[in-house]
Order: C-alpha cells, then structure tokens, then sequence
C-alpha cells in the first residue's frame, strides 16, 4: 500500500488510523481494472453502480475533450449554455410527461435534499405549515448527507451515529411482497396508518422504487408502489422516488417506476446519469409542485457551485444517447437471464439464504456477515472486483458485459462462498 495513501487518504466507510488494504488502479478498458501489477480484474460493480457502458468508451472520451475544448465549467446562475439544454431535452423525452422541471446538481445525496427541500417548500404555506417532516420505509438508503441521512433506515442506513442531531421522521416497515410473487395488501397496513394519524406532519415519502439498495439490495412488489401512489393522493402527501441507483436501465426498465405504472411528485436521479464519468445528478418535479413551491413569489433556495456543469451534461447527454444505439434493453435483458439461469446456483450453498435478480442487478443473501478483507482477497485471486456489504454478496455489471466475464464472475462468487465457509 501507497505510504501516501496509508497514512493520509480517508476512503469511504473505513478508518483512517488503521486502514485496510486498498489496490492501486492504473488504468480502466471496458469492463476490466488494470492494477499496479497488471492484473486485470472485472468490474462487477460498475464503480458503485455508474459505469453502464463500461470505461473509457471512446465516444464518452470525445465527448469530454470537445467539451473541455469550448468551456469545462461556468456558473449556472444567470447564465446557461448548450450542454445544459441538450441534456434537458433528452431527459423530457425519456421521463413520463408529467415531470418537467429539472433542477442539476453534483450528487446523489445533493439531489436528495433539493427534493426534500422541494417537499418542504411546496408545503409552505402562508408562513405557517405543519407538514415539515418526511415518511420512509425500513431498509432504505438515500445518502450521506444531513437530510439525506434522516431518511435512511436508522439502523441499517449506517447513520445510527447521529441519530440525535438528525430530523426525526417516520419509519415503516420495509414492503414484504417479492417483486415475482403474489402481493400481499397487509403491506401497506403500516404505511396506511401513520399516514391517516401523521398526514398534517409529514411533506412527502421518499422510497427507492422496486429495489432498495445499500440498505439491503431487496426487490419488492411494483403493487406497493401502486398503493403508496393512492395514498400519497389521498392525504395531500408528496412522492418521491429516489432513482439514483436504479435509474437508466439497471432494472430492466429505464427507470423503475415503469414496473408500476406509476410516477412520482419528485424523482431523483445520479449513478449512471453520465456513464460514471463525472459525477452529477438532478432532481426533477412536476409543474404541480414547481407552481406550489413558487406560490406567494417565492424559489427554491439552493444553488450548488457545478450546478448544470457543462463537462458533466455533454458526456450524460451522449451517454444517453449511447443507451439506444447500444440496445441497453436487449443487453440488461440479456444479463438479467444469464444471471437467472446460472447465478441461482449459489442456492447449493448452505450458508446462502437467497439469490435474487432483477434487471442487470445479482444479489446473493448469505445467513452471517461476509468477511470483507478475506472475500475481497478471494475475489481479487479469481480475476473480480466484487465489494460485498453487511451479508450481501452483490453485482451490478456493465451492461457491456458478456456471458464469458458474467460466469467468471458467478463463478467467483460461488468459489468465495465456498472458501468463507471453510474458514
């Protein structure tokens, strides 16, 4: 390990005293990380879930330098510039009609409090509003930042910590119903009444649709989504969908609330918005909500420095473009069968609880805790970049992937589990 790196850089969720192992990356090519040593290793994680196309696409590299070449950045206050509208237009052609209203920013986490903050301000009115706190479900995640933190999960969300400096909001059960199952209606019990006693406290529900992700990588019922819709209507309450992780394809949908049939208030959308390349994110609205937001001449309060940065919306409007002229349905499709048929085998395993897939998404639920250090070792001498979570052994592959790596993956997995057993 790099005495530098060691002894000074702070990598997420670790420590920073006593740091553990990390592999030193040199270059990237299509699903494969080249390390220090020149071994390559694919990418089962699509760098957390962004790099849809696989790295350096030479039509995303030229993207980037025609951009750098004109302006790689100019403030969006006041000004605006071709990027910005290009990617606009792409995205209001993709997106259900109803959701017009785009507000660019440059995270996940960020997109996360302009929606809340959206909810909070569509529900002020005339300078006095109860409905100033938000409702969620168990097992979810939505960021790492003050507001987004309130509305994880406060046990698996990894936010326990500040548990007391946080806004204290609501928490239901997380939905049962498997996404290929029957639907159970007693799964909106919960939900159904906090919002009839709560409805006059609470602005909006923010939820992950379909698939809940680092809170647990859990795949429910679009039926769920269908209710909580009705519900929402009924008490006045906002919805926002928290697409950040599932959005542009990797549920086999361009975004998960198709499954539904439904559509949010807000959505939030990042990951794989511009191929993993630069990061950026947006949050996008209604005219219901803009029009309540502006009500008495007021406007949304945030403007973040790389707001609508025109590097970041070049290269996601040509990532856009490459989701069609690459087939990404035919290819997620394509991933998702392979990894049904040949993924499911872990199921032998008895230390494995469940396999689960959807989309371009594998999920292996083992009874106890994984080993990090030693899973990630396994993984590395097989030739993989798997980084499990909690019991989750998980993959989110490029969707350039083929059969060839999407089996040395599995068969990665299927030989690590096998080793942690013996441990």
């Amino acid at each position: 390990m790099n005495s530098i790196d060691k002894n000074h850089i702070w990598h997420p969720y670790a420590s920073v005293l006593n740091p553990k192992e990390t592999i030193k990356i040199k270059s990237a090519n299509g699903v494969y990380l080249t390390t220090e040593d020149n071994k390559e290793l694919i990418d089962g994680m699509s760098s957390w879930w962004s790099v849809i196309h696989g790295y350096n696409n030479e039509k995303l590299n030229t993207a980037i330098k025609e951009q750098t070449s004109k302006m790689s950045h100019v403030m969006f206050g006041g000004l605006t510039h071709e990027p910005a509208i290009e990617l606009t237009q792409k995205l209001l052609t993709i997106l259900d009609d109803s959701l017009e209203h785009i507000f660019y920013s440059d995270s996940g986490s960020v997109s996360v409090e302009v929606a809340m903050k959206m909810a909070l301000q569509y529900q002020y009115k005339e300078n006095v509003s109860t409905k100033n706190r938000f409702l969620s479900v168990r097992r979810g995640y939505h960021g790492d930042t003050i507001g987004a933190m309130s509305v994880c999960d406060p046990v698996t969300g990894m936010h326990s910590l500040f548990s007391e400096n946080l806004m204290q909001n609501y928490f239901v059960s997380e939905p049962k119903s498997k996404f290929d199952g029957t639907f159970d209606e007693h799964d909106l019990d919960e939900m159904k009444d906090v919002l009839e006693k709560e409805h006059e406290n609470i602005a909006a529900v923010i939820i992950e649709p379909i698939v809940q992700g680092a809170g647990g990588m859990r795949i429910y019922h679009q039926a769920y989504l269908q209710g909580l819709r009705a519900l929402c209507d009924k008490y006045n309450v906002l919805l926002i969908f928290d697409e950040i992780a599932t959005g542009f394809g990797r549920t086999g949908k361009l975004f998960a609330y198709e499954h539904a049939g439904v559509v949010p208030d807000i959505l939030t959308i990042g990951k794989a918005l511009t191929g993993g390349y630069m990061t950026m994110a947006a949050t996008i609205t209604t005219t219901k909500v803009a029009k309540g937001i502006e009500e008495d001449g007021n406007i949304l309060m945030h403007g973040p420095t790389f707001m609508g940065n025109p590097l970041a919306c070049k290269v996601a409007s040509t990532s856009i473009d490459l989701l069609f002229e690459n087939d990404w349905q035919g290819n997620v499709s394509r991933i998702e069968n392979y990894l049904k048929q040949n993924l499911t085998k872990c199921n032998e395993i008895q230390s494995v609880k469940e396999v689960r897939v959807i989309g371009a998404i594998g999920v292996v639920e083992l009874h106890d805790n994984v080993d990090l250090a030693k899973a990630t070792q396994e993984f590395v001498k097989r030739g993989v970049w798997i980084r499990p979570f909690m019991n989750l052994i998980y993959i989110m592959p490029p969707y350039i992937t083929k059969e060839n790596e999407l089996q040395k993956l599995i068969d990665a997995i299927y030989e690590t589990i096998q080793v942690l057993n013996d441990e």
